[in-house]
């Protein structure tokens, strides 16, 4: 963003955009400025996105690599939704931001069908009204979201000064993450199916590495997909931690992700044959083998009420006074008693 003040938002064009200026906005634009590309089309009509100083006001304008774009982005507006008094487990707050360990089952942002009981419901009634100006809105600002069953940490910036500065470590994907996920299966090296998968490989250590683009499934606008041309960069790895089952049929992973896309990890260990366990998304219908780890396991997956994944590490450099902080948060309950049945 080259101008806070001003709030203008810089975008240069990739080697390979969209063929029309709409769509190649709406893939180009940092995911931390939160710009649908309703909310961008929008923008393109009323002449708030310029070329070298000229309004292109045609969402279906040609784009060319390289182009430089501006957008214009209005002052933030009081936002409506309505401060709710949840309670919050707090890892750390100072003036700027503040680390949330969030349950699963929370709903980080309001939208159509949770109008309320949401992170943001719960963090305007902590700050108190003192909010970070982000998408158009006065609000907490959300750097980077967990999907409502994924349980974890988040940091969110209270302060434009942290917000800014956070988006950008989000951007340039120096902000350290690790989930732990219970998957069907188990990623191996020498699985000749995993070899054979585009766009799967695996790095020393038996790390097992998911490169691909992201973008939405052309008939499912819930699902993400993916692909090979168009969409979003994605590059997701994971390492086993523990297998279970003779043989193994269930693993935890430990992954980490080297873009943050919506759904990214879920998306990419189902294309990689090795969905979470409970994910009503991406999982499907697989169930584990009774053989290979008893009943009780069988049926604790099968009842799993959600995706099993945890957002359970987070590291940045603080924007403010560039202290390099570090969180970690243990397995919740119903993952800790998952692993203990596929234990057996």
């Amino acid at each position: 963003m080259s101008d806070i003040e001003q709030r203008i938002l810089q975008v240069v064009m990739g080697e390979a955009p969209a063929d029309r200026l709409d769509k190649a906005l709406a893939a180009e634009v940092p995911e931390q400025a939160a710009l649908s590309r309703s909310r961008l089309a929008r923008l393109i009509t009323e002449g708030a996105v310029t070329r070298d100083g000229v309004a292109v006001t045609d969402q279906k304008a040609k784009v060319s690599p390289g182009e430089v774009y501006e957008i214009a982005l209005e002052p933030a507006r009081p936002v409506e939704t309505e401060a709710q008094d949840i309670p919050l487990t707090v890892l750390w707050e100072d003036e700027d931001l503040i680390v949330i360990d969030k349950p699963a089952g929370m709903v980080v942002h309001p939208a159509p069908g949770s109008a309320d009981g949401t992170l943001v419901n719960a963090l305007l009634h902590h700050f108190g009204g003192r909010l970070s100006g982000v998408g158009g809105e006065a609000r907490p600002g959300i750097v980077h979201r967990i999907d409502k069953d994924t349980s974890g940490l988040l940091v969110v910036a209270k302060s434009d000064r942290a917000h800014h500065g956070l988006a950008a470590q989000f951007e340039t994907h120096t902000v350290h993450r690790h989930y732990m996920a219970v998957v069907h299966g188990l990623p191996d090296a020498a699985d000749p199916r995993l070899r054979g998968t585009r766009g799967v490989s695996f790095e020393a250590g038996n790390v097992l590495k998911i490169t691909s683009h992201l973008a939405r499934h052309k008939t499912d606008r819930q699902r993400q997909a993916v692909l090979f041309e168009g969409g979003r960069h994605a590059v997701t790895r994971a390492r086993v931690v523990e297998a279970f089952g003779t043989p193994p049929v269930a693993a935890l992973l430990d992954c980490w992700l080297e873009t943050g896309r919506t759904h990214q990890i879920r998306v990419h260990l189902a294309h990689a044959g090795h969905g979470l366990i409970g994910d009503p998304t991406y999982g499907g219908r697989r169930k584990l083998p009774t053989k290979a780890v008893g009943e009780a396991a069988v049926q604790a997956a099968a009842a799993f009420p959600r995706q099993a994944l945890h957002a359970a590490t987070l590291g940045f450099v603080h924007p403010v006074t560039g202290k390099d902080l570090s969180f970690t948060s243990p397995l919740p309950a119903d993952m800790q008693a998952l692993l203990a049945s596929l234990r057996g």
